[in-house]
C-alpha cells in the first residue's frame, strides 16, 4: 500500500471514528428521554397567585437543570388534595411533592410553626433562614419530622417573605382592645397569638379567605402581600389595609419531596432539588422587590385601598401576647414531643437571634435616615 493510500485510510478511520461518536452524543438525549423520572408535585396555591409563580420558578429550575433525566410537573391548590392535606399526601405518596408553608402543618404539632411563623426575635426571614441552614435549624426539622412526626418526607426552607401586614379590615385598627371579639383569619403560631389578644381564629386556605371575608363570615384576614392580595382579591371587598404587624415578621417556603422518592433518585438529582430551592430563594427575594412595590402602589394609588402603619400600642400588645404564648408552649410538658422540643427550638433560635441580631444593629446604618435624605420631600 502506497504512502498515499495509507494516509488516506487513516483519514477513513478518523472519519468513521467521529461519526460514531457523533451518533453516540447525538442518541444521547433519546435515551435520557427514556429515563425520565417525572415527578408529581402540588402547590397549596391558587393558579394566579404569585405564589404559585414562584413554585413555578422552582420547578423550571430543577427541569433546566435535570437535562431531561428529571421532570417536576406542577399543579395547583386542589388539583389532587386540599391545601392543608398536601403534607399527607406527599407522606402517603399520592403526591411526590409540594410547595407550601410550614405553619400550614400547625395542626400537627405546634412546633411546627417555628420553622414558619416564628417569634419576631427574628430581624427577617433572611435571618431565619440563615439559621436553618447555618444555626442548627434543619436537624431540628429533621427531627420534627422523622423522630417525633415519623413522616415520610424531606423538606427544603425556601424564599425569604418581607413582614406580613396585619391585614384587611373595614375599619382601622387604632387600639389594642378592637382586637377581642375580632373574627380574625391567620394560621400558624399567629393563631395562638390573636388569641391570646382576645380574637376569634379562623384558619382558611388562600383562595377561601376573599369569600369568607365578603359573606362576613369574618371581620378581619392576613394572607401575605400586596401582590397576592390584590391577584386574592381583597381590595374588592375591604379597603382597609394595616401594614406591619409582629404577628407574622418572618416565614419562607417549604418544599416538600416523598422521602422514599427523594432517596430512589441519583445523587446528581437530588444535589438539583436541593439546590434548585436556594437558587429560587435568591431569585424570589429581587422579583418581589418589584411586584410587591408596584402592586402596594395600583392599590393605593387607583383602587382606593388606604394603607396605615399599625399603631405602635398594637405591636406593643402583641409583643406581651408573643411572651404569654412562648411560655405557655415551651411548658407545655404532656408530651416529650410538646414543650420540651418547643423549647428546644425556641432555645437554639434565640441563641442565633441574640448573636446575628446584634451584628446587624451594630453593623448597618439606618436605612431611615438615608432614605429620607434621599427621598423625602423631593
Amino acid at each position: 500500500m502506497s504512502d498515499k493510500e495509507k494516509a488516506g485510510r487513516r483519514g477513513l478511520l478518523r472519519a468513521t471514528a467521529v461519526g460514531a461518536t457523533a451518533t453516540a452524543v447525538l442518541a444521547t438525549p433519546g435515551v435520557s428521554r427514556a429515563q425520565t423520572t417525572t415527578l408529581r408535585f402540588q402547590s397549596t396555591w391558587p393558579q394566579r397567585d404569585i405564589f404559585h409563580e414562584f413554585a413555578q420558578d422552582y420547578v423550571e429550575r430543577v427541569n433546566r437543570m435535570a437535562g431531561g433525566r428529571l421532570r417536576v410537573e406542577l399543579l395547583a391548590a386542589g388539583s389532587v388534595v386540599g391545601a392543608f392535606q398536601v403534607l399527607d399526601a406527599v407522606h402517603s405518596g399520592t403526591l411526590d411533592g409540594g410547595h407550601g408553608v410550614v405553619a400550614y402543618w400547625f395542626g400537627k404539632n405546634k412546633a411546627f410553626s417555628l420553622f414558619g411563623t416564628a417569634p419576631p426575635w427574628f430581624g427577617d426571614a433572611n435571618q431565619m433562614l440563615g439559621w436553618f441552614y447555618h444555626g442548627g435549624g434543619e436537624a431540628l426539622y429533621k427531627e420534627l419530622l422523622g423522630e417525633i412526626l415519623k413522616v415520610n418526607v424531606v423538606g427544603f426552607l425556601s424564599g425569604p417573605m418581607p413582614t406580613q401586614p396585619f391585614g384587611w379590615f373595614k375599619q382601622p385598627i387604632e387600639r389594642a382592645d378592637q382586637v377581642r371579639g375580632l373574627k380574625y383569619r391567620t394560621v400558624g403560631l399567629a393563631a395562638d397569638l390573636m388569641a391570646e389578644m382576645g380574637a376569634a381564629v379562623v384558619s382558611l386556605p388562600g383562595g377561601e379567605i376573599v369569600p369568607a371575608l365578603e359573606r362576613g363570615v369574618i371581620d378581619g384576614a392576613e394572607f401575605n402581600n400586596p401582590s397576592s392580595d390584590r391577584v386574592l382579591g381583597f381590595p374588592d371587598v375591604a379597603k382597609t389595609y394595616m401594614l406591619q404587624s409582629y404577628h407574622q415578621r418572618v416565614e419562607s417556603f417549604e418544599i416538600l419531596f416523598n422521602k422514599g422518592k427523594y432517596e430512589s433518585l441519583p445523587a446528581e438529582m437530588q444535589a438539583i432539588i436541593r439546590h434548585s430551592a436556594e437558587a429560587a430563594s435568591a431569585d424570589m427575594s429581587w422579583k418581589l422587590q418589584d411586584r410587591y412595590s408596584r402592586d402596594l402602589l395600583e392599590m393605593t394609588q387607583r383602587q382606593g385601598v388606604q394603607a396605615r402603619p399599625l399603631p405602635r400600642a398594637v405591636l406593643d400588645a402583641q409583643l406581651a401576647a408573643w411572651n404569654t404564648v412562648i411560655a405557655r408552649l415551651e411548658g407545655d410538658n404532656s408530651s416529650p414531643s410538646n414543650g420540651p422540643f418547643f423549647k428546644k427550638v425556641c432555645d437554639s433560635q434565640r441563641e442565633w437571634c441574640r448573636r446575628v441580631g446584634n451584628f446587624f444593629l451594630r453593623y448597618e446604618a439606618s436605612q431611615v435616615v438615608s432614605y429620607n435624605h434621599f427621598f423625602a420631600n423631593r
